[in-house]
């Protein structure tokens, strides 16, 4: 397909997606209200009207919305391309990840069985008035969780994607020794350190960094004060490409959470806090099984997190309205999972019986939380929380837990660490696979939570600001194998797992952007 039908079909998605919306029928309603006013003349009216709608700020809004569609948008096919095809190109992919959610839900119905509690049931007036009046502290309320489990932990997915393989490929034929010393053996592309140098360009060491060169010993109006009065031009103009580029440098502190709105589109219009007040009310109204889960997660996970534990109430409050929200199913078109279905009582097990469940088609896992948690220290208003979290979920996290082949994905981010350590570090790897301590069984846990959890706070947020600047997750892959190298001379000397364990086990004091730039621009190729 040539360039000019690609960017046909981009533009016809678009305005497809648009048409109907919120920001749609606004832009309409202010166009048609614009005619009255008397500079608006007959013979230049369209040029009239859009010179109204830039001047007050209409255009803008829309261009941001178009960026985000871009962001999100699949990438140009052939229009009669199977829908499967769109969501994941190579058939295994899809096969293993359709494996692995049957082998989940079958887990969530087993645990439904064993307990005798239902998948959903409908809250008596007491109970949802109860909960009504302690929403906000539901952290003081201590339910028993004892025989609830995780549906699974990153351990059992990291199994999963250790034995996919692709049918239609002989890796005997594969010219490089080191391609079998990794777990992940899978031929997709990823990108070694001369393309990443490129890819990365503005992570250079003569470039100014937020994480490196806003340190106490460095003056000040060298690059931090310029830097800010810059990022302040960036949020009084509103351009969501201008954020993000912004972002690949990191954010100020004061300016993070405006800047990330930004980059996603999340400008928190009435319509939104009145959705998420819908959400609550959902909640209010019906118990879910997933519920107990993510209390259980809650619990396991942030609520014994130093940095986090402040956040309960906040995380519950976010986490139980994400599973009502139907509005995350549509991230499934470009998603290579498929929402879990069960079935209605009474109704048999026909296919129009069948429900979507939980309602967002996502069953939470061990360490789900932590995706929401760092988001708290940037936004107080539990809506705008809820809103920024829904899209970074269904923009890059979704990524983390399902199989596919994108360069985004958890397996080719498996990859690339293996890669990129059996490349630059082939003695350390050589000698962790020796003693039974791969490297991906101690790193696959940092990047299936994206490091949350495991960073300082103030470090993660200057991790995430690079993924949100430069719109992948591939930097998380490239921290890993840093941390790897920067601890390089003492897991040398290790001799089994345990040992390699504890070495890498308090990564809280580590400085993510040094440890980066260090790796990706003063190793030598």
């Amino acid at each position: 397909m040539d360039e000019g039908s690609e960017l046909s079909l981009s533009v016809a998605h678009i305005v497809r997606r648009l048409k109907g919306t919120h920001l749609h029928s606004q832009i309409e309603r202010r166009a048609k209200e614009c005619l009255h006013q008397p500079e608006i003349r007959l013979d230049s009216l369209r040029e009239d009207v859009r010179r109204f709608l830039r001047t007050s700020g209409w255009e803008r809004q829309l261009q941001n919305a178009v960026y985000r569609e871009l962001q999100v948008l699949r990438p140009p096919s052939h229009p009669a391309a199977p829908v499967e095809h769109l969501k994941e190109p190579l058939a295994y992919m899809r096969k293993a990840q359709a494996c692995w959610e049957k082998r989940v839900l079958k887990s969530l119905n087993s645990m439904s069985s064993e307990l005798g509690v239902p998948l959903a049931r409908m809250r008596p007036a007491a109970e949802q008035k109860e909960l009504t009046s302690k929403w906000n502290e539901m952290g003081a309320d201590e339910p028993d969780l004892t025989s609830f489990r995780p549906v699974y932990a990153p351990k059992d997915f990291l199994e999963v994607l250790i034995s996919l393989r692709n049918p239609n490929y002989d890796s005997s034929e594969d010219v490089g020794v080191r391609s079998h010393w990794g777990l992940v053996q899978v031929p997709l592309d990823v990108r070694d350190i001369p393309q990443l140098r490129r890819a990365y360009a503005e992570l250079n060491l003569t470039s100014g960094q937020l994480g490196i060169d806003d340190h106490a010993h460095i003056d000040p109006d060298l690059f931090e004060n310029e830097y800010l009065q810059i990022g302040k031009k960036v949020v009084v103009e509103q351009d969501s490409a201008a954020a993000q580029q912004y972002s690949r440098r990191g954010c100020s502190t004061g300016l993070r959470a405006d800047l990330w709105a930004l980059i996603l589109n999340s400008n928190n219009q009435p319509q939104d806090a009145m959705r998420y007040e819908q959400l609550t009310a959902g909640v209010v109204q019906h118990d879910l099984l997933v519920d107990s889960l993510i209390y259980k997660d809650v619990k396991l996970t942030a609520s014994n997190d130093d940095y986090y534990f402040v956040f309960e109430d906040f995380l519950y409050q976010v986490l139980l309205c994400f599973s009502r929200d139907t509005a995350v199913l549509e991230h499934f078109k470009y998603n290579s999972a498929t929402p879990p279905r069960s079935f209605v009582q009474g109704k048999g097990e026909e296919e129009e019986g069948a429900v979507v469940y939980p309602p967002n088609g996502v069953i939470p896992f061990h360490g789900f939380s932590m995706y929401v948690a760092p988001l708290c220290f940037l936004y107080n208003e539990p809506s705008k929380l809820y809103s920024v979290f829904r899209e970074m979920y269904i923009r890059y996290f979704f990524r983390l837990h399902s199989i596919s082949s994108s360069s985004s994905g958890v397996v080719s981010l498996c990859l690339q660490f293996e890669r990129l350590l059996q490349t630059h570090l082939p003695q350390l790897f050589y000698h962790l696979r020796q003693i039974g301590a791969q490297p991906l069984r101690i790193a696959f846990k940092w990047m299936v939570r994206a490091f949350s959890g495991y960073l300082s706070t103030d470090q993660l947020l200057l991790l995430w600001d690079r993924i949100l600047g430069y719109d992948s997750l591939e930097i998380v892959a490239v921290l890993a194998a840093a941390v790897f190298a920067f601890r390089a001379e003492n897991l040398m000397e290790v001799t089994s797992l345990g040992s390699a364990e504890a070495v890498l086990a308090d990564l809280s004091t580590l400085k993510v952007m040094p440890l980066i730039q260090i790796f990706l621009f003063a190793t030598a190729i």
